[in-house]
């Protein structure tokens, strides 16, 4: 009779644990098929891109851009919407580049463009032999004497052997970022920097890079692949090879900028909340559409149709438009800054800022029990093609939450294509794929809603 009262008990517990299951599986289906069969997105991202266009920090694109998502989170009925003002740096790339390398009689043009926070050449460019490295321990080991008055072309390519091309990537971006600063410290006049992609083409990737302090400022560009596999077998026939270019780029005073957030307030605990979001801003090369359009729009996209399904959020639940990711992470710091100053309490942030391709899962920053909690829902995300739950980078934007203990996911869509158009003229609209985009809004909302159900 024991054994036979021990197993009902154990039924009913187990039946019991299965209805709320059952219910969010319910539910998340929902989220799914509103978001596939009316999801809003993918338009409202041709409209970011199209009709707004380029959005570095400081620029009227950007301008546009605040007026136009705050806009549009007032025309969804969300319960709130507002501006959150930030100053953010002002660089600005003026005339096309020009580049050649120049080997006696021959005289190739490659594509460069100036990488972000750079200062321009003199008006008449720059023409000097190149020294090639492919890293700081190969320049020091040149020294002054090897590098004074030359070009330091860096070419560390991309690991083509890493799965994931965020490892990739991370493995060779500092050269990018600080490669004008070591150039210097030797007494280089300039720095060439490999584009940060595993694709061979002729697309210069520009990016960010710092001046370090007590160096002097020296102008530095990307190189596209093929640009620069060329450059270097043509220094391995000809060391003394010489290399121009001109950039006319600036950097003016601070901007005045916002954060754009949206809010649908909480039934029960509304003074915990819940950010889902992505960067408004935007490289000046193209559209801006996978970097990071894609995020923006999605994150609206999870509140619309959390909205749309009459679901009524335990928390404050915001879709934020971070300003000024690219060159200087203003919007996420002053975001940050802005909840401490309220006493705000953020119990978990979502960021999309990996492009909007295929969903793949979220990574988490966070305690040990809100990891186990949140992999205690993979069953309920798999079907969706979310496998890769765990440990991993939340995002930049909300990386400045982690300090009030909030707990960060950041989207993981599929990485393969990401760094073919990152940072590129070719991040446009054209590059998005409808259904990905819209499976990767659904992939956030189904966690937000867990998020907000379950809390931390």
């Amino acid at each position: 009779m024991k054994n036979v009262l021990s197993l009902l008990l154990g039924l009913t517990a187990g039946l019991a644990q299965a209805q709320p299951q059952q219910a969010d599986s319910v539910f998340i289906r929902k989220i799914y098929d509103e978001t596939l069969a009316r999801g809003k997105s993918y338009e409202w991202l041709r409209e970011l891109t199209k009709q707004v266009g380029p959005r570095l920090s400081g620029s009227e694109g950007a301008k546009k851009a605040v007026v136009w998502s705050k806009e549009l989170m007032e025309k969804e009925g969300f319960d709130r919407a507002f501006l959150q003002d930030v100053m953010v740096p002002h660089w600005v790339r003026g005339a096309k580049e020009e580049a050649y390398i120049r080997s006696g009689k021959q005289k190739l043009v490659v594509p460069v463009a100036a990488l972000g926070g750079s200062v321009a050449t003199p008006p008449k460019g720059i023409e000097a032999q190149v020294v090639e490295v492919k890293n700081v321990a190969e320049l020091e080991k040149l020294g002054t004497a090897g590098v004074k008055g030359k070009i330091v072309f860096f070419n560390r390519p991309m690991d083509p052997t890493k799965i994931n091309t965020f490892e990739a990537y991370g493995g060779a971006v500092d050269q990018r970022a600080n490669g004008a600063t070591f150039a210097a410290k030797f007494g280089a006049v300039g720095a060439i920097i490999r584009s940060m992609t595993t694709l061979l083409d002729d697309v210069p990737h520009t990016g960010s890079m710092r001046y370090g302090t007590g160096v002097p400022l020296i102008p530095t560009a990307a190189i596209s692949t093929n640009g620069a596999e060329k450059l270097s077998s043509l220094l391995k026939e000809n060391p003394a090879l010489t290399f121009f270019f001109k950039q006319n780029c600036e950097s003016l005073p601070d901007a005045p900028s916002h954060n754009v957030v949206g809010e649908i307030k909480g039934t029960e605990k509304p003074d915990e909340i819940i950010v889902v979001g992505g960067h408004l801003d935007s490289w000046d090369l193209a559209e801006g559409a996978h970097d990071d359009g894609a995020g923006c729009v999605q994150s609206i996209e999870v509140l619309r149709v959390l909205k749309a399904l009459g679901y009524k959020p335990k928390r404050t639940l915001r879709a934020v438009m971070f300003m000024n990711e690219e060159n200087g992470l203003r919007g996420g710091i002053g975001y940050a800054d802005y909840a401490k100053k309220n006493n705000e309490k953020h119990l978990a942030a979502v960021e999309s800022d990996n492009g909007g391709f295929t969903p793949r899962g979220f990574g988490i920053v966070g305690t040990a029990g809100q990891k186990k909690q949140v992999m205690g829902w993979k069953e309920l995300l798999a079907p969706y093609g979310l496998q890769e739950i765990g440990p991993g980078g939340g995002g930049a934007d909300i990386g400045p939450l982690a300090q009030q203990g909030t707990a960060l996911f950041g989207f993981k869509p599929d990485s393969q294509r990401y760094f073919d158009i990152h940072h590129t003229a070719v991040d446009r609209f054209e590059a998005v794929n409808k259904r990905e985009l819209e499976l990767g809004a659904a992939s956030m909302a189904a966690l937000v809603y867990l998020l907000d159900k379950y809390g931390l």
